[in-house]
């Protein structure tokens, strides 16, 4: 099964990370950031139903930082496969960006590559995947919003 990139921008991180505000598990971590001229239309990576979705306030610091993930203004939404198999997408705003938007609530079914929301100006989405996920990008890595894989999962 495909995930497709959330955002239009540069990869910036591929680790494994333990996630600790939703899922309090390890998870393979991409993080993509959208300078102020890609469009920051955020789409959703795989299809399923949207098992929770948080906005937590925060911080605005510069969304290419390490710790923009943790302290900034984010929303966290987790999508559940039909095959049972939960990603967990991030919204982050960055220091220009002060603005999230978002078109989905608990309990809605996302198509892949529906738009559930968007970010103004400098920002940063991560997508949490489970450690099994085969990752197909890389640091440095440009995407494209519900057109570039950055990973299969098994889809059992």
């Amino acid at each position: 099964c495909h995930v497709l990139a959330p955002a239009d921008g540069k990869v910036v991180v591929v680790e494994r990370t333990l996630e600790k505000q939703i899922l309090h598990e390890e998870r393979i971590q991409i993080s993509i950031f959208m300078s102020p001229v890609n469009v920051h239309i955020n789409r959703a990576p795989v299809a399923g139903l949207v098992k929770s979705f948080t906005y937590h306030p925060g911080k605005y610091l510069v969304a290419w930082h390490p710790k923009s993930s943790d302290k900034n203004e984010c929303t966290s939404m987790v999508i559940s496969m039909a095959n049972g198999i939960e990603i967990l997408v991030r919204q982050i705003a960055g220091a220009m960006a002060r603005r999230i938007k978002w078109y989905v609530e608990e309990g809605a079914t996302l198509e892949q590559g529906q738009e559930f929301g968007f970010i103004k100006f400098g920002s940063r989405v991560d997508v949490f995947l489970p450690l099994d996920a085969e990752v197909l990008v890389e640091p440095g890595s440009k995407t494209r919003a519900g057109k570039t894989v950055l990973a299969e999962l098994p889809c059992k």
